[in-house]
């Protein structure tokens, strides 16, 4: 049975969550659904091109609250922001919809269940509560008597909201027991639906004359690494192993790294970041140039670059030809996927669909897109140590053409017997089914007057603190 679906996704910027949301919505609408993306946050400029083109219906609804203030507090005003997102949904005048698929961030749950009585089908990346708090590595960390007042009931709000959600769904078996473990009231555990790929997207010739793509190929050995240029994404990892990688090996040919991703200035931890990187590679002594896609209206800052042949090149904001032109270029060695404890990471399953070797840490979701089992190796995990990536990048660079041409076929079988996107659009298609066919939603309004009251409490505790 069709059914009208309305996607909720509180920022439709350029990342890996971002490239779920775009590759589910597309799924979902192959399989005959209706489907509209509703977001606080949509730039034509920075942006998945299948939100841009008219492929898939988007509606910005703008927020009067801000991302932050003086780089505060992004977890209450992302609450905020999805608070009013949710007020537009329950309008009289906004459209009705057979179900509701949301991500990320769950405040909107119980409303859209309660007041709209819909179901809705929750996607869950990674809890919140972990995050925000630097407990990604699953280590208690210190943390101000503030810090934890203001957490407090923001970490309440999200597990109390995520239990109202009728289907509740994981991007990989460890989200899943992270949630479980952090999660105890809800006492369920995710059904796990790994993130799918557009297949299609890679199969595509590139223009190789186009100046986008003339700008990020080349002839000289790349090793290429893809995040956005956030501080917990750990892209020093890349550089710190490359330069060690050149020390080693005398003999080594000219080779260069590419680190492309998605950058705002508006975001403080992408700048301070970006910057960082560029400190780094000049302690490294290695030369360095920065570009952006024509369709990016970041600037650029002011730098002393090489734009001639340098041995790292940043990319901001890429197109998806760049993106796919990096991946499928014959002198691109490697993928480097530099984040520990990531909750899945989409980034290596798009390098094996382009038969390339991934080198990943040896925790969270790549432990389970990435095989090591030397006869059926896809890639490479390791501790995020420099000295163990760069023993690692030897044995990459080392490679036979027979060897790299076999780890490549498997790499290509395996992301798409168990990662394709039609995969993926089917274990949705049936969640959301099962959603739908649930009981109707109805009752305890008075834990929205609960939800609405700890709200407050965490408002006026940020206030207090600003």
């Amino acid at each position: 049975m069709p059914l009208r679906v309305a996607f909720v996704h509180p920022d439709l910027g350029i990342g890996g969550a971002e490239r779920l949301v775009v590759d589910a919505a597309v799924g979902v609408q192959a399989l005959g659904h209706s489907l509209v993306i509703y977001t606080s946050h949509h730039d034509p400029n920075h942006c998945f091109d299948e939100t841009r083109n008219g492929q898939l219906a988007v509606r910005h609804v703008v927020p009067p609250f801000p991302r932050s203030i003086k780089g505060k507090f992004h977890i209450l005003f992302a609450h905020a922001r999805q608070l009013h997102l949710t007020l537009h949904l329950l309008s009289p005048w906004a459209p009705k919809y057979d179900v509701y698929f949301v991500d990320q961030l769950s405040t909107c749950i119980p409303f859209l269940r309660l007041i709209g009585r819909t179901p809705v089908v929750f996607y869950c990346h990674f809890p919140d509560k972990l995050l925000a708090s630097g407990a990604v590595a699953l280590e208690k960390k210190r943390v101000g008597l503030l810090k934890r007042l203001y957490r407090l009931p923001m970490d309440w709000l999200e597990e109390v909201t995520t239990r109202q959600a009728d289907v509740i769904l994981s991007n990989s078996n460890f989200t899943a027991k992270v949630f479980r473990d952090y999660f105890p009231s809800i006492g369920r555990t995710p059904r796990t639906v790994y993130p799918g790929i557009n297949l299609a997207t890679y199969d595509t010739p590139v223009d190789l004359s186009d100046p986008d793509i003339v700008a990020v190929v080349s002839a000289i050995p790349t090793l290429l690494s893809l995040n956005r240029f956030e501080g917990k994404k750990n892209a020093a990892l890349a550089i710190q192993a490359f330069a060690k990688l050149r020390k080693r090996v005398a003999e080594l040919p000219k080779m260069r790294l590419v680190l492309a991703g998605g950058y705002d200035p508006r975001l403080e931890d992408n700048m301070q970041t970006f910057f960082a990187l560029i400190d780094l590679v000049r302690s490294n002594s290695l030369t360095f140039n920065v570009i952006k896609s024509a369709a990016s209206s970041v600037r650029i800052p002011d730098l002393n670059t090489d734009s001639t042949s340098p041995d790292v090149l940043f990319l901001l904001n890429f197109s998806t030809e760049q993106r796919t032109a990096l991946l499928t270029a014959p002198s691109t060695r490697a993928l480097l996927y530099t984040p520990a404890n990531e909750h899945f990471g989409i980034v290596p399953v798009e390098a094996m669909v382009c038969g390339l070797p991934v080198l990943a840490c040896d925790s969270g979701g790549p432990t389970e897109s990435t095989i090591v089992v030397p006869e059926e190796r896809t890639g490479w995990l390791c501790k995020p140590d420099p000295d163990l990536w760069a023993e690692a990048l030897v044995e990459i660079v080392h490679m036979s053409s027979e060897e790299r041409a076999a780890l490549s076929q498997r790499a290509k079988d395996r992301a798409r017997n168990v990662f394709g996107m039609e995969a993926m659009a089917l274990r949705l298609e049936e969640a959301l089914q099962e959603a739908v066919a649930m009981e109707a939603p109805g009752g305890a309004l008075w834990l929205l007057v609960v939800m609405l009251f700890g709200f407050l409490i965490a408002y006026f505790i940020s206030s207090w603190a600003m």
